[in-house]
């Protein structure tokens, strides 16, 4: 979870942080005894039990705070990820989560083709966070869990616990990660564990970084994984490859269990460098968050709506370096490690019952060697291809698109091991007439406050029967606020006067969608919210 106190001494601090590197010859022999009963460590490499290179693809999701949302995982699976890290609760600060419960998790994960990571939230800052529970107790709640967790090696990674030491004394976190270490591992866990720096997950004293060995070597297995969680801290390429490549060169297992990209005002996350770096080294990545976070900028989905993508989640989703691109699925769910064999090229689809906004697209199945998993059916648009929607079958309904306009559409197919087929052909659908664009609503709030400046969100939502596809939105603020940086959109301003043009991946807002824009504003008086907005020209009702 992001915390804004990793922030504090930052500057005072970075120094240090980047000057310092991990210990320990760049190679080393693995500890006798290392298990490869599932999930396992071999030369820096998490594995599976076949072999296999696994690299995590996926995100975190808050089961302890909404257990109801049993179907977000089937809805993550879907967005091609591989792994899902999992929010729980010991009981120390939030609700416990039961072993009956955390066995449904498991259970849902497996059926979702998930390997999940399933770590305890309550240690979160450890030592500058009162409520904190210790990964002492942390691990004793592991312990309870141990007869729901054996035999899971496969297909579970237990991270002892959430960001387990704030920014006070962080040194202080070596000797308790490895206590906690030994002592699942005297209980008998041989899952791989995954343990999470201080300073709030994002380490920059450096203190994982340079005792990454000692906390290694003292799992008797050798079945450990560090996780570096990255937010304002790595602002730059150099701070991202900097870090990950230490462990690289030392062999040291890493990923990034969490990260975020929407800027704050503490700086803004170098999310392409982070997923660009992970994808380089082959190293795995989960983005931070699913939906209902506190800080909505960084909800993946907004309302655990797997239909209503924010601009962070399209980023992860579908951008350079992202989870549609980059995903395997774990042979464990029937994969075969050694199959490189792609399948053949879906046909070309054919379009019926096209209507203005939508567009049903039907084709011959792909074939495989193994089996096809599901297929990606992509616009294409000149020399450029946008993934628009997934199909376990072949057949597709497309919704959201614009009256009286040209698409393109094509289709690829997937099997479980991950290779994709060369794309089918295409087929090219115009819409029936009808109206353009439709009516639309704006919501506007201050996320947060600070004496020079605030955060404010912006969502457009399209009240309309057609898509929006290109728009430029329009208001005013009060004399004082001056927007200096925006995700999801292109400001300008003059004087009072804001117009905003979309990014590539808010231009289109489909019948009954919505696009959110967030910013960083300066100002000298009050943050007034505007009171009119325009999307091309149109008023809009104010939400």
């Amino acid at each position: 979870m992001r915390r804004t106190r990793a922030l504090v001494a930052l500057l005072a601090g970075l120094a240090t942080f980047l000057g310092t590197g991990a210990t320990g010859p760049a190679a080393h022999a693995e500890p006798a005894g290392a298990s490869a009963a599932g999930l396992h460590i071999e030369d820096g490499r998490l594995l599976e039990a076949n072999g296999n290179d696994f690299v995590m693809r996926g995100v975190n999701h808050a089961h302890t705070w909404y257990p109801g949302e049993t179907q977000s995982l089937a809805d993550i699976k879907e967005t091609g990820a591989n792994t899902v890290r999992v929010v729980l609760a010991s009981g120390h600060r939030w609700s416990e989560n039961s072993p009956q419960d955390v066995a449904a998790v498991v259970g849902q994960c497996k059926e979702n083709r998930l390997i999940c990571v399933l770590e305890v939230h309550d240690t979160t800052g450890y030592g500058e966070e009162a409520a904190a529970a210790s990964l002492d107790q942390a691990a004793d709640y592991w312990i309870g869990l141990r007869d729901v967790l054996a035999g899971e090696e496969e297909y579970v990674i237990v991270n002892i616990g959430n960001e387990p030491w704030g920014n006070t004394d962080p040194a202080g976190w070596t000797r308790p990660t490895i206590d906690a270490v030994q002592k699942l591992r005297d209980a008998g866990f041989e899952h791989t564990i995954m343990v999470d720096a201080p300073n709030w997950g994002q380490d920059w004293q450096g203190v994982m970084r340079a005792n990454a060995r000692t906390v290694y070597d003292a799992d008797p297995t050798g079945n450990l994984i560090f996780s570096i969680h990255m937010y304002s801290v790595y602002d730059t390429a150099e701070k991202v490859s900097d870090y990950l490549n230490a462990f690289v060169d030392a062999r040291l297992p890493v990923l990034i269990g969490e990260f975020g990209g929407p800027a704050d005002q503490w700086g803004d996350p170098n999310e392409d460098a982070m997923m660009a770096t992970a994808e380089q080294l082959g190293l795995g990545y989960l983005a931070w968050s699913w939906s209902g976070n506190t800080d909505p900028i960084l909800d993946l989905v907004i309302d655990f709506d797997p239909g209503r993508l924010s601009p962070w989640g399209q980023r992860v989703f579908h951008g350079e370096n992202g989870i549609a691109q980059t995903s395997r699925e774990a042979t464990v769910f029937g994969g075969n490690s050694g199959d490189t064999e792609a399948p053949t090229a879906p046909g070309a689809p054919t379009a019926s019952e096209v209507s203005a906004t939508s567009a049903t697209l039907s084709w011959a199945a792909s074939t495989d060697n193994v089996g096809v998993t599901g297929y990606d059916i992509v616009r294409v648009d000149g020399g450029t291809e946008t993934r628009i929607a997934g199909s376990a079958t072949e057949k597709v309904t497309l919704s959201g698109l614009t009256a009286e306009t040209d698409y393109t559409f094509a289709v690829y197919a997937r099997d479980a091991a991950g290779n994709r087929s060369a794309r089918s052909g295409t087929v090219t659908v115009t819409t029936a007439e009808g109206g353009t664009a439709g009516t639309c609503s704006v919501g506007y709030r201050v996320v947060g406050e600070w004496g020079s400046g605030f955060q404010g969100e912006i969502v457009i939502r399209n009240t309309g029967a057609a898509a929006v596809d290109g728009w430029t939105l329009a208001f005013t603020l009060d004399d004082g606020q001056v927007i200096s940086t925006m995700w999801g959109g292109t400001p300008t301003q003059e004087g009072e006067s804001v117009s905003v043009t979309p990014a590539s991946y808010t231009s289109t807002i489909p019948a009954g969608g919505s696009v959110t824009l967030g910013f960083l504003a300066a100002v000298d008086g009050p943050s007034t919210a505007p009171t009119a907005f325009t999307l091309s020209g149109s008023a809009c009702a104010v939400a």
